[in-house]
């Protein structure tokens, strides 16, 4: 296979390179790795999808913890589609002691409120080759093999807003002062419901709803 146009180019994080996922890469033919530190998730295909791995443990405590609300808001606002890969088995699940009640509501969260893709993968191998897929396609996509249907914001701000719509009781207008007053969206989600009531034209009520969409059930 010719390196020169045939590979596909996949960016690790230096910082995943105890999970397995880079070794299986480099056991894969065509495939360039490049192991660095990345500021928003953990692989890079492409230079299109920033792509956030979890293992199903680590996804059960990032919920637990509030924390993968967080990362969702970087990765929806990353210059690239936010793509999560959730890796391991219903064991793992299990044994997080995650509800299957609070599992949906943070699927529903990432996947509709803040536009992700959600993948999932049996282990390390598969998860590398997911990255593959990804990045074959989004070759073939380059050169109109592959449609894009759908509204796809431009600009970092626009999506912003875009995201921010996508939360209960908020159009345009409330939109755009929450962004004015918290800066952005992972500010947001890590507001209050007090301090929601501090934006013009959002009550308690509003505020409440917002909170539910952004909370584990």
């Amino acid at each position: 296979m010719s390196a020169d146009h045939c590979a596909v180019r996949i960016v690790a994080d230096d910082r995943e390179r105890a999970g397995g996922v880079i070794a299986e890469l480099r056991r894969l033919e065509g495939v360039e790795v490049e192991v660095r530190r990345l500021w928003t998730g953990d692989f890079l295909v492409a230079e299109r999808f920033v792509v956030e791995r979890k293992t199903l443990g680590d996804f059960a405590r990032s919920v637990i913890d509030k924390r993968l609300f967080r990362q969702a808001a970087r990765l929806a606002t990353a210059e690239g589609r936010g793509v999560l890969i959730l890796e391991g088995g219903m064991q793992d699940l299990i044994e997080s002691g995650l509800s299957r009640e609070s599992l949906q509501g943070a699927l529903i969260t990432v996947g509709v409120f803040y536009g992700l893709a959600v993948l999932r993968a049996r282990d390390a191998a598969e998860t590398a080759r997911l990255l593959t897929y990804l990045a074959g396609q989004a070759q073939q996509d380059a050169t109109g093999a592959l449609s894009r249907p759908g509204y796809r914001p431009k600009g970092k701000r626009a999506r912003q807003l875009f995201i921010l719509q996508g939360l209960p009781g908020v159009g345009p207008g409330r939109a755009a002062r929450l962004l004015k007053h918290f800066g952005s969206v992972e500010n947001v989600t890590a507001a209050s419901a007090e301090d929601l009531t501090a934006i013009d034209g959002i009550g308690e009520t509003t505020a409440g709803k917002i909170r539910w969409a952004l909370e584990e059930p």
